[in-house]
């Protein structure tokens, strides 16, 4: 998988296309949650209307989000890369 992490203002910014079918439900939700948990970094969701805090299932919930969304993973700190790299991965893996 090809990762295009971006620097910003904000820290660091990865852009992704959900591939997931029936969107970023509940399962899918609860283990980005728990992968994001392992990072120290500060991580978001972000999408055109709304942003969420990466490491909470219902903040990512609220979010909605259905197959195909345009997403922006964003991370800052001492972790924020491998946070990023890992979150892109784990996404990637739940299509199937």
């Amino acid at each position: 998988m090809s990762m295009s992490i971006e620097e910003t203002p904000e820290g660091l910014a990865l852009p992704l296309t959900l591939r997931l079918k029936g969107g970023l439900h509940a399962r899918p939700a609860a283990r980005l949650a728990q992968e994001a948990q392992r990072f120290t970094a500060e991580i978001s969701l972000r999408s055109d209307d709304a942003s969420a805090d990466a490491k909470s299932m219902l903040d990512i919930l609220s979010l909605a989000l259905p197959e195909e969304s345009r997403i922006t993973l964003l991370a800052s700190g001492d972790d924020a890369r491998q946070a990023l790299e890992a979150l892109a991965t784990c996404l990637d893996s739940l299509r199937d």
